[in-house]
């Protein structure tokens, strides 16, 4: 590293760069590192740029930047070796600035830098035209040095820019950039296609000339360009695919081929063939160029990185050429997966392709996967909920079909593929895929149950009540004989239906279901005796079971007993430890019963046994006052952030202060986070109806019939009610919206 004595030859120059860099020592524009002081190159330019030119005097200057700023890490170069001075803006430091930057380019007049630094100084002192002398006399010292050159053409006027550029691309015949200036200086487009052939001349080697040239051009004299320009610059993949682009279908084939030719380490070449191919119908082509091209790279050293071909398929995919997209992922999907992680890896594959909205790749590689492991039912199912959420019915169907040829065993296979049928208004087609799917599992529960869930579906209730004798008598089980005594019910042939419950509970006494059933008929008939009976029967045979629990405490509460619904709930939560729906209805008897402080004390009870509890923390923050609320809701999503009804009861208290946008966002996350929860799109739907749009409303009335939902408090009490037995998604969600309690009451 040159001293100071080096640069600055005069005494008090020295002393100046001495008293500047030990003033600087302990900024932290730069740093120390064993004693030599390290800064970014690139920056001594940058720094100069970004003080604000003004038309006044030093005094002017420094009242507006107020006070010291670092205008510059300026480097000295001569050889390998610089000199970092820090050049300070503060009381008379323009003049040594000056002083500073003169020395440089005295000392070392060859040095660009320097110059374009000291121009740079002069502007942004205002000082415009003593800027460009500068900057001209840098040139004439440093006629080769491009940088300098490009200096004095930026700070000329236009009106001289283009003489100043001229004489630039004089002195350096071969600079790139300054042709591409001298282009950008010229208005029209003639001109700017003047420019580029003339540095075509000198520059043929350039792509960046080439390409600058080409964009200027039409179709047909672009081709002749590109023609020329891929023989000057063999090497460039962008031209060869430019060129071909622009080709016929045969000329392009050519083109291609010489591109392979001179550039044998290039996958794009080859992918941009195989689209050719394909868009010329030739398609059992693609696939074999696609094998070609991964053998071809790697005979010629190229490593087969395949998440960067999986990219390359999904870009295909988005230019529509999805025979290409499909031949890349057969071709390099299980390129370096060891066998014992394929069918991981393949499924992790197949949910970043939709994640990136590449169906046809995730298609692809369903496919390939099911090749390869045909009898694996969980693939087959994962690809089956793939078609469902984004094919169409037809693929669904077809793939079904297939799946249940490879796995006859799997009995959701079989149910899917009779529900689409199903859905789509086909009864006879779905009646048919249930008998060959009982033939492939017989006697079995699922079947039997969907058999007559279709029939009474479809109001065919004679035929459901014969499958269920059938299928009590050769596949007899719990859920079989509630499905059994629900049919009655629901048609209201009571007696038979009490009749199958007084055989159900003797062969099936520990099925909590039966219990709660044979209660709710005689609690419709108003026999409360027998219905309290039946409730504590169920809680001795089936203790673990909270419905039954509950339903005994709301028939005491509601017959008048509410001491007598406490003492239920309390034996509940002797024998179910930490279950918040036990302390739920707990508060809420109390609350219904208006004795708040004593609900509070319960919640907070509740919450000390259950603190992680989301239902729990949803009611606690509307205990609370209106005030409390927001405080209550932030400690709920700390303990419980990722709880659909903390979610929920968050967007409620923002719609609660009319924020509507907020409220709208959580009711999103709420509805994402559980799909089956149908409180949330219930209370969603409600919001809708209260502050959205037609399309709002019908979007999410069509999100809620794709989740399906069954589950939440509010939607069960409407869903399973008798009268309701019928009703589908679609008919549920409003009826369920109007019951719940307005937001305004809350």
């Amino acid at each position: 590293m040159h001293t100071l004595c080096s640069v600055f030859p005069r005494q008090e120059e020295r002393l100046v760069a001495c008293c500047t860099l030990r003033k600087e020592s302990g900024d932290k524009a730069s740093d120390s590192v064993s004693g030599q002081t390290v800064v970014d190159p690139k920056g001594y330019l940058t720094d100069l740029q970004s003080l604000t030119p003004s038309a006044g005097g030093d005094n002017r200057i420094l009242r507006k930047i107020h006070g010291r700023i670092t205008l510059s890490h300026l480097f000295v170069t001569k050889k390998l070796s610089f000199l970092c001075v820090f050049v300070v803006l503060c009381d008379r430091d323009i003049k040594k600035a000056r002083l500073l930057l003169k020395s440089v380019i005295t000392t070392n007049p060859q040095h660009g830098p320097g110059w374009i630094a000291a121009a740079r100084l002069e502007e942004v002192t205002g000082r415009m035209q003593a800027a460009r002398n500068t900057i001209v006399k840098g040139t004439e010292v440093c006629s080769k040095n491009e940088d300098v050159w490009l200096e004095a053409i930026r700070l000329q006027p236009p009106e001289s820019a283009k003489s100043v550029c001229a004489q630039a691309v004089g002195q350096l015949p071969l600079s790139v950039r300054l042709w591409i200036k001298a282009a950008a200086l010229e208005e029209e487009t003639k001109a700017k296609k003047r420019v580029f052939r003339k540095a075509l001349e000198q520059i043929p080697n350039s792509v960046r000339i080439w390409k600058a040239a080409v964009e200027l051009e039409g179709p047909e004299d672009a081709q002749i360009m590109l023609s020329r320009a891929v023989e000057c610059c063999p090497t460039s993949v962008e031209l060869w695919l430019a060129l071909a682009r622009l080709e016929t279908y045969e000329n392009a084939r050519k083109v291609l081929n010489k591109a392979r030719e001179n550039i044998p380490t290039d996958r794009q070449i080859w992918i941009t063939a195989a689209k050719l191919e394909e868009a010329n119908d030739n398609l059992p082509m693609v696939e074999k160029i696609i094998d070609r091209a991964v053998t071809s790279l790697r005979a010629n050293g190229v490593e087969i990185n395949r998440d960067q071909w999986i990219k390359d398929a999904e870009e295909s995919e988005k230019a529509d050429s999805v025979v290409t997209c499909r031949a890349i992922i057969n071709t390099v999907i299980g390129i370096g997966v060891e066998e014992e992680d394929r069918k991981h890896t393949w499924m992790d594959d197949a949910d970043s392709c939709v994640a990136n909205v590449a169906f046809e790749c995730a298609r692809a590689i369903y496919a390939h996967a099911l090749s390869v492991f045909p009898s694996k039912k969980s693939v087959w199912l994962r690809a089956a909920h793939f078609e469902k959420n984004h094919g169409t019915r037809e693929s669904l169907e077809s793939l079904l079909q297939n799946a249940v040829k490879h796995c006859p065993k799997a009995e959701v296979l079989w149910l899917m593929g009779a529900k689409s049928k199903w859905l789509a208004g086909e009864i006879f087609e779905a009646r048919s895929i249930l008998a060959l799917a009982f033939q492939a599992n017989p006697n079995s529960e699922e079947i039997w149950l969907a058999a007559v869930k279709l029939e009474s579906e479809n109001n065919e209730d004679q035929r459901a009540r014969k499958l269920l004798q059938r299928a009590r008598l050769n596949a007899c089980t719990p859920r079989v004989m509630m499905k059994s005594i629900k049919l009655e019910w629901v048609l209201r042939n009571l007696s038979e239906a009490e009749k199958l419950l007084d055989e159900a509970v003797q062969r099936y006494p520990d099925f909590a279901k039966l219990w709660m059933m044979k209660g709710q008929i005689h609690q419709e008939q108003n026999h409360i005796d027998s219905a309290r009976e039946a409730y504590k029967l169920g809680t001795k045979k089936c203790p673990r079971s909270i419905p039954i629990w509950l339903l005994l405490a709301r028939l005491e509460e509601k017959s008048g007993q509410a001491t007598k619904a406490r003492s239920v709930l309390e034996q509940a939560r002797q024998k179910n430890s930490k279950c918040p729906e036990l302390w739920l209805e707990a508060v809420r008897i109390e609350t219904r019963g208006s004795r708040k402080e004593f609900a509070r004390t319960l919640m907070a009870k509740a919450m000390q046994e259950c603190p992680t509890s989301g239902i729990l923390w949803a009611e606690a923050i509307f205990m609370e006052s209106r005030p409390q609320r927001k405080t209550k809701s932030v400690d709920a999503l700390k303990r419980c952030e990722h709880d659909p009804h903390v979610l929920l009861a968050v967007a409620r208290l923002f719609w609660s202060e009319r924020k509507i946008n907020k409220a709208r966002e959580w009711f999103n996350r709420a509805v994402k986070l559980d799909p089956d929860l149908g409180d949330s799109w219930a209370c969603f739907y409600r919001f809708e109806l209260q502050h959205g749009t037609e399309a709002q409303q019908e979007s999410i009335m069509q999100r809620c019939v794709m989740a399906e939902p069954h589950h939440g408090e509010s939607w069960c009490a409407v869903s399973k009610a008798i009268p309701n037995w019928r009703l589908r998604t679609k008919d549920i969600l409003p009826k369920v919206a109007k019951s719940l309690k307005p937001i305004e009451k809350e």
